[in-house]
């Protein structure tokens, strides 16, 4: 038992010493760290050799180089024939009767006819199968995107540019729209915009500029797809409605769609009403099952695909069109249109569109790829998926399609149904081809309503994110704004203009954050080498006479100020003002000693006892200019600034005699920021207070070397590695000078003659020598 009980102790003694700990080393700064520490130069290169580098060629980079352009190379040798394929072939088969539905449903947020959705959800795979390095996402229409490009559709192919007058054979004239016109000038404005948006992301990619959907973060994109969603359901209302409306386009477009629809509410279809609400109520419901018991349906009910079958059999064999005047597809177009250049006169008019396409397709394609690029342990080259999926938009832009993304929905159905690799991709492709060329008159009695409906359906997960805002609100009040302001801007400004202005009020708050970042003074915790804010923990203590102020935030030109306010705060006196006030005590203190009512002795001043002290004028005297070029002299005396002078200036006290700056969340400093922080060294000093800097990164170090901020004055010596080594520094310092002889302090009498002063003899019978150019030391 005893020996139990010694382990037991040694044993709590042993934890118990590991839950501290201790380190004895030399106090540094950095000229001694750098001493004791030779630091590692970086291999210096001219720019000939780094060329040159680049430029090199050898078998295994051009292999490396030719597997990063095509991945397919790097995973499919890799293939496990056994394991996956029946797993892709069944995903594949599910994903692509979604597709199918999908690409048709989406093309009436294109305003093209709905067969064109079908080669949008064919082609566009053909190429990722090649290029794209996600193995999961299902290439194709995205609802978002869609109606992004059906708003350039419609803005520049309005049916008012297709009027013509019809003649009947009753001799009236009548105006129609020309829908076959607008139909091909609308199938080539889309083809067109996806060329673009193809030939941007492809050279994006090129330059290696994956970075940038960085900036589209998740409460914008969050924000963002709501509000989409919503347009989205007010653009298919009218469909399921079957209420003609005008094409509305820009500003408060959605306003005057709802404001159109309500107005012709009148004339809604009740067949296709009917067809579109039990679509999405049965759609939505079984989606809801799918969800609620996918551990244990081992594939998700094909919903849209048996609804759409079932309605297409219903409006055929009822006739819905002629009985009852129902909106339905009428013509689906069997096999392939010959590709065709894009029309590169309207660059110009779709420029500023095409590139916020081009973002917000890839930036969703890319999101959902590293969702399960992360859920299946692998990655995802974000430079690379955009160059396959400009590569993928340029070719499917020849053949009459629209820009291609991923579906949330659809590859979640690809990933469920045991997808493992793009080869359940390239299946789904086959499936829409078959509808391409032997099902499409099957579907063309489909009431569009049914379609818009199945585009509802789809949309719940989206105005799900409504439900992120609560949650947002109390992790990060910033985030959540930026949330509900870009939601608010896309619905009222429409989505490029939404975006825009989300993403601007995005980066402000960011500015914001930077250039009014949060400050505190800090101060020690008892025993430990820990400095924490002194207003938030009630054992920290500051130490006497020294002030440590850490300021989180990157130092340039736009915080300058908020760093001087800071600093202000933290030690409770603007030195300027210290500065400025000692110098006008300073010219009283040498009147009244012209006078002869005040002696300057090595003592301090002291007033004549026998005469009046007319010292004590008010600190609102005018102050002549001139006196500042006077000669003056310096005198060494004892002067207490912090004590009472014998002059009535209010000259503010100095409580701190050194003045400790935190550079820890300091990631770097502009040109300005480096000149800014040099005076501020200087105006601290020259009142006797001593500035330190430390816990500064490596590279600061460097900025300032480069922007000459140390002089003859400011040395290296006042960089140290911690806050704790300064304070200790500065500790050692206050023991050593108090061990010393008292320093006397240098003040500047000013005084208007060049001669010396006759200064009153003290009880040491000692005059003092007096010296030229006033204020020299504190002016330095």
């Amino acid at each position: 038992m005893a020996a139990g009980a010694g382990a037991g102790a040694g044993a709590d003694g042993l934890f118990s010493d590991l839950r501290r700990y201790v380190i004895t080393r030399p106090i540094y700064n950095e000229p001694n760290f750098q001493e004791d520490n030779e630091s590692i130069l970086g291999p210096s290169r001219t720019l000939r050799e780094r060329v040159q580098q680049a430029c090199s060629c050898s078998k295994k980079r051009s292999l490396k180089i030719i597997k990063t352009f095509f991945p397919i190379l790097e995973w499919l040798p890799k293939y496990r024939v056994k394991e996956w394929l029946l797993s892709d072939v069944i995903s594949g088969v599910s994903t692509g009767l979604v597709a199918t539905l999908q690409g048709l449903a989406y093309a009436l947020l294109v305003a093209v006819p709905v067969g064109y959705g079908l080669y949008s959800a064919f082609f566009p795979i053909l190429t990722y199968f090649f290029l794209g390095t996600s193995r999961h996402i299902s290439v194709g229409p995205f609802p978002v995107v869609s109606l992004m490009v059906g708003s350039v559709v419609l803005s520049m192919a309005p049916d008012e540019n297709f009027l013509i007058v019809d003649s009947n054979m009753t001799g009236l004239n009548r105006t129609i729209i020309d829908t076959d016109a607008r139909d091909a000038e609308r199938v080539l404005i889309a083809s067109t915009i996806t060329f673009l948006v193809g030939i941007m992301q492809l050279v994006l990619g090129a330059l290696q500029i994956g970075f940038i959907v960085r900036y589209l973060a998740d409460p914008l994109v969050g924000g963002f797809t709501t509000a989409a969603a919503f347009q989205v359901f007010v653009s298919q209302l009218k469909i399921v409605l079957n209420v003609s409306t005008k094409n509305y386009n820009g500003v408060l477009s959605i306003i005057y769609t709802l404001i159109e629809i309500f107005e012709n509410i009148g004339t809604t279809n009740i067949a296709d009403l009917i067809a579109g609400l039990l679509t999405i109520v049965v759609c939505m419901v079984v989606k809801e099952i799918n969800d609620r018991f996918r551990h244990k349906i081992p594939i998700p009910i094909p919903i849209e695909v048996i609804v759409t079958i079932v309605a297409a059999g219903i409006s055929y064999g009822v006739d819905l069109e002629k009985k009852y005047n129902a909106g339905i597809v009428k013509s689906i177009p069997s096999g392939f249109l010959p590709p065709a250049p894009p029309t590169v006169s309207m660059f110009g008019d779709m420029m500023a569109s095409a590139f916020s396409i081009a973002i917000v397709a890839y930036a969703i394609a890319v999101s959902v790829g590293k969702v399960y690029a992360t859920k299946y342990d692998y990655a995802i080259d974000g430079n690379q998926e955009f160059i396959a999926f400009g590569i993928s938009n340029i070719f499917s832009g020849a053949f009459s399609c629209f820009v291609a993304t991923t579906a949330l929905s659809r590859t979640a159905v690809q990933e469920s149904t045991g997808g493992k690799t793009q080869v359940a991709g390239i299946i789904s492709a086959g499936i829409v081809l078959i509808a391409i060329v032997a099902l499409g008159k099957l579907l063309e009695p489909l009431q569009k309503s049914v379609l818009a409906a199945v585009v509802i359906a789809n949309l719940k997960g989206m105005f799900m994110q409504v439900l992120d805002v609560p949650r947002l609100w109390r992790e990060s009040k910033s985030d959540a704004m930026i949330w509900v302001f870009t939601c608010i801007a896309s619905i009222i400004l429409g989505l490029d203009l939404g975006l825009l202005a989300g993403l601007v009020f995005a980066l402000l708050t960011v500015v914001l954050r930077v250039q009014f970042p949060s400050w505190g003074s800090l101060g020690n915790v008892p025993g430990t080498d820990i400095y924490k804010k002194v207003t938030r923990y009630k054992n920290v203590l500051e130490p006497e006479g020294v002030k440590i102020v850490r300021f989180s935030s990157p130092i340039f030109y736009a915080n300058i100020d908020g760093l001087r306010s800071s600093v202000r705060s933290s030690v409770g006196f603007d030195a300027v003002r210290v500065y400025n006030k000692r110098l006008k005590a300073l010219r009283k203190i040498q009147k009244l000693i012209k006078k002869g009512k005040l002696k300057a002795t090595k003592n301090g001043i002291i007033s004549d006892s026998g005469t009046a002290n007319e010292a004590f004028e008010p600190d609102e005297d005018p102050e002549d200019p001139s006196e500042l070029d006077i000669p003056t002299k310096e005198v060494e005396i004892q002067v207490d600034w912090n004590s009472d002078l014998p002059v009535k200036v209010n000259v503010p006290k100095v409580p701190v005699h050194s003045l400790i700056f935190d550079f820890g969340a300091v990631s770097f400093m502009d040109v300005v920021a480096v000149r800014a922080m040099k005076t501020i060294v200087k105006e601290f000093e020259r009142i006797d207070v001593r500035v330190y800097i430390a816990s500064h990164l490596d590279h600061i170090m460097k900025t300032l070397e480069l922007c000459a901020f140390f002089d003859g004055m400011i040395q290296k010596d006042i960089f140290f590695l911690t806050v704790h080594d300064a304070v200790l520094h500065i500790q050692s310092q206050i023991v050593h000078r108090d061990t010393q002889d008292p320093i006397l302090e240098k003040i500047s009498l000013m005084q208007e003659s060049k001669e010396p002063i006759g200064f009153t003899e003290t009880n040491q019978d000692e005059e003092l020598d007096v010296q030229e150019e006033a204020m020299r030391r504190l002016a330095s």
